[in-house]
């Protein structure tokens, strides 16, 4: 049975202190450090749904920071390794600064330009390069707040969008801040996606649309990383988080807003 381990970056700059920004050198040494333990990159849909090697890594990034094409992607290009963007699509027409909850604060400081995000040209520089792309919602809302029909909409019209400017239907899905349930795991999979990816913390593994990730910090470096994606480290965090959160079938989840 392959092991399938798929990473969860977001921004990609050397001077940014924010909590969810590694350096290029970091993630660097981290992809090589699994190739050469003999893991094989893949995009996030085809990990999920066929992986291609025994042991086969999926490289993430959330939110669509403008730094992931200009820093990461070199780095994963001379390493011969595909990544998925998963890119909130209302912000991605305007080249704007990105906002929500969790990066507002970064606004109007020096580091603010590393709030800018990808546009769909870039996004679609990537995909020619082998890459996927997929949604991060419109908004990058707190999906599981949202009423039934508030998380369709995000969902299937971020779904649309994606499709429609690069060409290519839109397999798959982040949910924004790792917040998924059976009954927005359930709408993903009726609105087309194929796979959505979710957070280690967040549920343990009930099939393609929701797929653990192991999210990847500033402070990770060598050792603790080594220990995050050991594959004892995983298995003992599943778990742990299946314990503590009784598995149901996704049909019966319940559909009440929350």
């Amino acid at each position: 049975m392959s092991d399938v381990l798929v990473l969860c970056y977001h921004a990609v700059s050397p001077t940014w202190g924010a909590t969810f920004s590694v350096s290029p050198d970091v993630l660097e040494r981290q992809i090589s450090l699994l190739l050469k333990w003999g893991w094989q990159g893949a995009r996030f849909t085809d990990a999920v749904l066929n992986p291609p090697a025994d042991r086969t890594l999926a490289v993430t990034f959330d939110d669509g920071f403008a730094s992931v094409f200009e820093r990461a992607a070199p780095i994963l290009s001379a390493l011969g390794v595909p990544a998925t963007v998963f890119a909130p699509t209302s912000f991605m027409s305007t080249n704007q600064e990105l906002r929500w909850d969790g990066i507002e604060g970064w606004r109007g400081t020096r580091d603010a330009h590393e709030l800018l995000c990808m546009n769909w040209q870039q996004l679609g520089e990537l995909a020619d390069r082998g890459w996927e792309i997929g949604s991060h919602t419109c908004t990058h809302p707190h999906l599981r707040r949202l009423s039934e029909e508030a998380v369709r909409e995000e969902l299937l019209k971020s779904r649309e969008h994606c499709s429609e400017q690069l060409g290519s239907p839109c397999r798959s899905v982040a949910y924004p801040y790792g917040e998924v349930d059976g009954r927005i795991a359930d709408i993903a999979s009726e609105v087309g996606y194929l796979a959505g990816a979710c957070l280690s913390h967040s549920m343990a593994r009930r099939g393609p649309h929701l797929w653990p990730r192991v999210g990847v910090f500033h402070g990770d470096f060598e050792l603790r990383f080594r220990l995050k994606v050991s594959p004892l480290i995983r298995s003992l965090r599943a778990v742990r988080v299946g314990r503590s959160r009784p598995l149901q079938p996704l049909s019966s989840a319940t559909h009440r807003s929350t």
